[in-house]
């Protein structure tokens, strides 16, 4: 038996994906935004969550997804990254779950585009599968979005 690694879990439409713990400062439900004017398309906008200010990434545009649908808000993983935190915006979040390292799996061929770049791998659980997110790339602005803006 390998090592067991936990990983804060959500969802984005019907996939279950998960950021190591060691990289998550904390969950919310959805905050306040200040729109940030020509900035990449998954920047959402910044939240001052009790005096530090946070980049907010909507990782379904991020990730090619179709948008949220509905009104239901996004919740906010916050992360403690390189130079600042980061919100990701996801559709809903689920457990703490601790998973078997040895069962860790390559990401899937069907992944493409900039999903490829940040899923690490995956865990298959009871009958579905952990998505195993790349807490640095997930939490960069993307060089496809900075290209779209012509930056």
């Amino acid at each position: 038996m390998g090592n067991t690694r936990r990983f804060c879990t959500f969802r984005l439409d019907q996939f279950l994906f998960g950021i190591d713990v060691e990289h998550v400062q904390e969950v919310l439900r959805q905050q306040e935004m200040t729109r940030v004017p020509l900035a990449p398309r998954e920047v959402k906008g910044l939240i001052n969550l009790r005096g530090q200010i946070f980049t907010a990434l909507d990782l379904r545009t991020r990730l090619a997804m179709a948008p949220r649908e509905g009104e239901r808000p996004a919740m906010n993983v916050i992360l403690r990254a390189d130079g600042g935190g980061v919100a990701l915006l996801v559709d809903e979040i689920e457990d703490v779950v601790g998973v078997d390292e040895d069962f860790f799996e390559a990401p899937p061929n069907q992944l493409s585009g900039e999903a490829r770049q940040l899923v690490n791998g995956v865990f298959k659980l009871d009958g579905r599968l952990l998505l195993v997110l790349d807490a640095h790339r997930a939490a960069e602005v993307s060089k496809i979005g900075r290209a779209e803006q012509g930056a």
